[in-house]
């Protein structure tokens, strides 16, 4: 079995591997660690929660170590989240070197590239559910779930996703009015609250983390042991972003996700991209409905109350912002999208003037 040693790593950097509880190099890092040192362009696919990230952060401290000086790399990564969340492990780990600020750059000129060969994409220490409920009552399952998790473990942290911002806003004030220490994450939220809630999470001061897909991907929280998928992600792809928050290096952890009658062909679809069948989570569903009505109503009325506060619009006003750092001109895009409407109407306006005649048609023929 490979050591950091063998991999060719200094003894300052072992011992800052040692004092995070990092004992040896997983298949990730055994792999890609070598070709970074050796200055290769590397490319490493490989699980969530497989140490992707200390890959290539553990050579590239090591070579800034050998002539510390100026801005050394840069990091390119999907949300901003990801990358504040790397800049803390560069921090942590390069320590001794006085690091404040470390982002890197990957070339693709014929870079060296190693995948982890594995049969099931998600990792062997994640049990993983379903609960199949109707549509109306999933609320009235997820806050039995929630209080049954915290009754026999109330150190365990859970998140929760969502496939909206406005049904994250809403699901986090319903948990709320139940006493659940609840907090939200979503593109809405200004940035210095995002990383606020993070923080607030990661330190267990709130132990109930609801969020859109803005934190699914990279985010490395050891304390979360259960995810629940409130709606069953559309792709693949996604529900493996999403459960791999959990059971991560080495670490145990369920997924669960909520399957309404609508959401079958999603989960066949998921099983067939991840190699393994989902097992249907035990529920006793009389307690389930003890809670119906009242979850529904505490649902509605956090609806009435998110509406009075022009949520919405504010929606619209992010969007538009977006459309303007894209260089893009939101009236002009708005326009578009009006005429686009329009000419979707006409064309359906038309199939069923044509689908009419030849309905017409056959009744005349078989007359």
């Amino acid at each position: 079995m490979a050591t950091f040693e063998s991999l060719g790593l200094c003894e300052w950097l072992i011992q800052q591997c040692k004092q995070m509880g990092i004992s040896r190099p997983t298949p990730v890092q055994e792999k890609c660690i070598p070709a970074i040192l050796e200055g290769r362009d590397c490319m490493g696919c490989a699980k969530t929660g497989s140490g992707k990230t200390a890959a290539f952060v553990l050579p590239v401290l090591q070579k800034l170590s050998e002539d510390p000086y100026g801005v050394f790399c840069l990091v390119l990564t999907p949300t901003r989240e990801l990358a504040f969340q790397i800049a803390e492990q560069f921090r942590a780990l390069g320590k001794p070197l006085g690091l404040k600020d470390c982002i890197i750059s990957i070339a693709t000129n014929r870079p060296f590239f190693w995948e982890h060969k594995s049969e099931v994409q998600t990792v062997e220490e994640l049990d993983q559910r379903f609960i199949l409920t109707p549509e109306k009552v999933k609320d009235a399952y997820l806050v039995h779930l929630i209080q049954k998790f915290q009754d026999e473990h109330d150190d365990w942290s859970i998140m929760i996703f969502t496939n909206t911002c406005k049904n994250c806003q809403i699901l986090t004030m319903m948990l709320r009015e139940f006493n659940f220490p609840t907090i939200s994450l979503h593109s809405m939220m200004k940035q210095r609250q995002r990383f606020a809630n993070l923080a607030k999470f990661k330190s267990n001061v709130f132990k109930i983390l609801i969020a859109t897909d803005v934190a699914a991907r990279g985010l490395d929280i050891p304390t979360v042991q259960v995810v629940i998928n409130h709606n069953t992600p559309g792709l693949p792809k996604i529900y493996i972003h999403r459960v791999g928050r959990t059971a991560r290096a080495g670490r145990n952890g369920v997924a669960i996700t909520l399957v309404t009658q609508y959401d079958i062909h999603l989960i066949s679809a998921i099983e067939e991209q991840i190699q393994a069948k989902l097992s249907e989570f035990p529920v006793e569903e009389k307690e389930v409905l003890k809670i119906l009505t009242q979850v529904n109503v505490t649902r509605r009325q956090c609806e009435i109350r998110l509406e009075s506060t022009d949520f919405d619009e504010k929606k619209k006003i992010n969007k538009r912002k977006q459309m303007i750092l894209e260089g893009k001109d939101p009236d002009l895009e708005e326009k578009r999208k009006h005429e686009q409407e329009k000419i979707r109407r006409q064309k359906k306006k038309q199939n069923r003037k044509e689908a009419k005649k030849r309905s017409a048609k056959t009744t005349a023929v078989d007359s």
